[in-house]
This record gives C-alpha cells, sequence and structure tokens, in this order.
C-alpha cells in the first residue's frame, strides 16, 4: 500500500509525501534499487543533496556500472565537493573504456585531494589505469611514489613487483618486496613472491629460504643439483599434491635431469592434460627434445611456445626450421601458413597452403584458404579451380557450391553457373534462398550462354594488357 500511495502522492508533485512513504518501503526492503533510485531523486527535488548522495553510492554498491548514479553524483559533486567529482567521473569514464579521459579525472583529483589516504587511493587508481593502458613505466612511478607513505597494504608491493616481474627486473621486484617486510608485512604472500623472484632470477638458494611451499621447495632443490633428495621429497608427498600440474613438471623436471627423456615426455603429457596447450608444455618438450638431439620437435615446440607467448616472428623462424628438416607435416604446415597470414604475409602463406594441397589434394580447408587467396589478388579463374577442387572433394559442400556459381559470374561463365546454381537448388531447403537462386537462373539464362574467355579479373586484366604487344 506504501508504494501505491508514493507514487500517487509523487504523480500529484506532494513531494515531501511521497519521500515518506517510499522511505517505509524501504525500510522493509533496503536492498531495491529502484527505490532507492525514488528516493535519490525525491532527495534531489526536495534540496537533500547529502541523502541523494547515500542513494545513489548505495546503488553503487550494488550496481558499479550504474550510469544513472555517476551521472546524479557528479551532478551533486559538481559544485561541492571537487575531490569526490573528479573521482566519480573518472570512475564512469574508465567503466566506459574511456581510458585517457579517467587518467585525466584521476589527476585533477589528486591536484585536490586534502589527506593521505585520499593521495594513496587516487595514486592507486591511476597506477592500475596506466597498467590498462600498457604504460607500465607510468604505473611504476605512481606505485614508488605511494611507497613514501605509511598508510599501505601488502598489495601494493605485490602489484609493483609483479609490473617490474614483467620486464624480468628481478633485482627491482626483490627490492620491492624487501621494502614490504622492511614495512612490517612479513606475510606468506610477500615471502612467497620473494621465492618465486629469487628462482625465477636463477638464484634457488635463496628462494628455498624465504618459501614454505613444499613443491617450490623441491623444484628448489632440483634447480641446486640436489637431485636425489628432491625425488625422495617428491614421491613421499601426500596423495593431494599428485592432482597437482606442478606435480607433473617436478617429476619432468626431474626425469629430464635423470637424462631419462622418454619419461620426461609422458610426465609432460600428463601435465598438459590438466593445463592444456600451456606455453609451460612446449618449452619443457622442446628442452627434452634439444637435449635428445631431436632438431624437427625442438624447432616445432619451440615455435609453439613462442606462438603462445605471442613471439610470432621468433615463432615463424622455428616453424620454417621445421619444415626445412621435414616438410610433410599437414598440421605444422598448417600452423606456419596462419602465422603467415596473421602477418600480413599471404603470398608466403599461400606457398605453404599449396603444399598442403599437394599433400592432400581433398583437404577443403587449404583449398578454402587458397581459393580466398586467388580472389583477394583478383585471380578469379584460379579462385574456380580451387573451389572446383573442393567440391569434386564433396559434392555436398554447399558453401562451396555457392562461392563457385559466383565465381563462374565474375567469369562470366554463364553455363558453369547455372549448372552450378542448380546444384545449388538440390541441397537448400530455405524457401527465400530457393526464390533468390531461381531468379539468379532466370536471369543467367536469359542472357545466353557464354565462355570464360570473357573473364574479367585483375590478373587476367594484367595479363591481357602485356599480351597486347
Amino acid at each position: 500500500m506504501s508504494l501505491q500511495l508514493a507514487e500517487q502522492f509523487e504523480a500529484n508533485e506532494q513531494y515531501e509525501d511521497a519521500y515518506r512513504e517510499y522511505k517505509k518501503e524501504f525500510d522493509q526492503n533496503s536492498e531495491d534499487l529502484g527505490l532507492m533510485e525514488r528516493l535519490g531523486h525525491l532527495s534531489l527535488i526536495l534540496e537533500k543533496p547529502e541523502e541523494a548522495a547515500w542513494y545513489y553510492h548505495e546503488i553503487l554498491k550494488r550496481d558499479v556500472a550504474n550510469p544513472l548514479a555517476y551521472e546524479q553524483l557528479i551532478s551533486i559533486y559538481e559544485n561541492t565537493d571537487k575531490y569526490k567529482y573528479y573521482i566519480y567521473r573518472g570512475n564512469k569514464n574508465s567503466l566506459e573504456g574511456k581510458l585517457e579521459f579517467a587518467v585525466n579525472d584521476f589527476k585533477k583529483a589528486l591536484a585536490v585531494a586534502s589527506d593521505e589516504t585520499q593521495i594513496i587511493m587516487t595514486r592507486l587508481t591511476l597506477a592500475n589505469l596506466y597498467r590498462q593502458q600498457g604504460k607500465d613505466l607510468k604505473a611504476i612511478d605512481e606505485y614508488n611514489i605511494i611507497l613514501e607513505y605509511d598508510n599501505l597494504h601488502e598489495e601494493i608491493f605485490l602489484q609493483l613487483a609483479d609490473l617490474y616481474m614483467k620486464d624480468e627486473a628481478y633485482p627491482s621486484a626483490i627490492d620491492a618486496l624487501q621494502r614490504a617486510k622492511q614495512k612490517g608485512f612479513d606475510t606468506d604472500r610477500i615471502n612467497e613472491g620473494l621465492a618465486a623472484v629469487y628462482l625465477k632470477s636463477g638464484d634457488a638458494a635463496s628462494a628455498i629460504k624465504y618459501t614454505k611451499d613444499e613443491l617450490l621447495k623441491i623444484q628448489c632443490m632440483l634447480e641446486l643439483g640436489q637431485i636425489d633428495e628432491a625425488y625422495a621429497k617428491l614421491n613421499s608427498l601426500p596423495d593431494e599434491f599428485k592432482n597437482s600440474p606442478r606435480y607433473f613438471t617436478l617429476q619432468a623436471q626431474y626425469c629430464y635431469s635423470a637424462k631419462d627423456f622418454k619419461k620426461a615426455l609422458e610426465y609432460i603429457d600428463e601435465y598438459n592434460k590438466l593445463s592444456p596447450n600451456s606455453p609451460l608444455t612446449f618449452q619443457m618438450r622442446a628442452l627434452v627434445y634439444d637435449e635428445e638431439g631431436d632438431e624437427y620437435n625442438a624447432h616445432v615446440n619451440w615455435g609453439k611456445y613462442n606462438m603462445l607467448r605471442k613471439n610470432t616472428d621468433i615463432a615463424v623462424n622455428e616453424f620454417l626450421n621445421a619444415v626445412q628438416l621435414k616438410d610433410n607435416d599437414i598440421d605444422l604446415l598448417f600452423l606456419l601458413a596462419g602465422l603467415l597470414t596473421e602477418s600480413g604475409e599471404t603470398n608466403h602463406a599461400a606457398e605453404y597452403y599449396e603444399k598442403i594441397a599437394k599433400l592432400d589434394p581433398k583437404n577443403k580447408e587449404a583449398l578454402r584458404k587458397l581459393a580466398k587467396f586467388r580472389e583477394g589478388i583478383g585471380d578469379y579463374r584460379m579462385q574456380a579451380k580451387y573451389l572446383e577442387k573442393i567440391v569434386e572433394a564433396d559434392s555436398k559442400d554447399l558453401q562451396a557450391l555457392k562461392e563457385l556459381a559466383k565465381t563462374y559470374e565474375k567469369i562470366k561463365d554463364s553455363d558453369g553457373a547455372i549448372e552450378t546454381y542448380n546444384k545449388c537448388l538440390d541441397l537448400i531447403s530455405d524457401p527465400a534462398e530457393i526464390q533468390l537462386i531461381k531468379n539468379k537462373l532466370e536471369k543467367l539464362e536469359s542472357h545466353g550462354s557464354s565462355s570464360v574467355d570473357d573473364s574479367v579479373g585483375l590478373i587476367d586484366k594484367i595479363m591481357g594488357f602485356f599480351n597486347k604487344g
């Protein structure tokens, strides 16, 4: 009853009464966002900006991306609290993906911040925005300024160390985490962070001093050459550890150290089942194959490792080296051609799709790629030939039939287009599509037949020009 009465009061512009009735309803249902919006709106009408701000802030606690709440809070604080005004405007811009505008807003908020907590929180937000923009050096600068204050949290040190780790600046990462300990954060997270950085930097002796992680201890022991002790510890671990992907990487590392490469590869396969397509899988395999002297598989796995790490140029080079050793691996040829295409080297990629088509003349994927390549350079007659091969391999490939019919039209082969469109009709059930093709057929048949000699592809035109002399 209170809600209906509140709505009636509001419609009659009896705002005090409406506010009172909405408030009664809100006291019974304090999670209702609709009620919060109405109370916030009425608070503004009744010139109660502080109450309005409270309601809109409560909305954001429950719906962090609510645009109305941001707009109203920005309006409320524009002339009363510049710090909050810029903070809310910055948050709104950030949520909308306008990161540069958000950065400018938080810089302005920083300029009017009145206490240490505001300064730290604003600089933290700036650091995170810079990280999102890929401006890691600017983010690092913000974190280092924050570390000069006292009111800190261990997360700040961990985030700074993580940024240094991205650039493999291990001494700087260690320094950041050691500063955390000096500030009183002698916690497991900081110590495990230190252990991870030390191990990554090649200092297993220091890493083992900081970690409580049994698997990390074993990894350190293996790095330190304590092979037998590490293996004994590994095999004495409780069963709960034996379902961890790291357990299998350590078993693989032990077998690698013991020169049992076959067993190492088996453990890497077990790891891959738990963490499929991880760069680490291919890195470990590559190391094993390197040690075995298997150049081909080493190049393939280094290529896959770098491909997953987005090091495309290195991956292409590894795959090219592998192909020189063995050029009949269709999966590898597809990988190489795909990477070359992504890099814009479509001509080079086409060479490898041609190799695939020679190895497997009915490989529809390779034939499609070649047809698309020929279409891209205006060589429609060759496009038609590749599409014909697809149809020969699979006479019910509707996509290929449609493309072939259109290509025949491009090269003025009306007979081929008519025949192919008729084949399409045998496979299509959609009445609208059937009618569309019938219309095409009617148009083609009304113009009579013509031969491919009238083709107008770009390549055809160029060749015709040179043949005139």
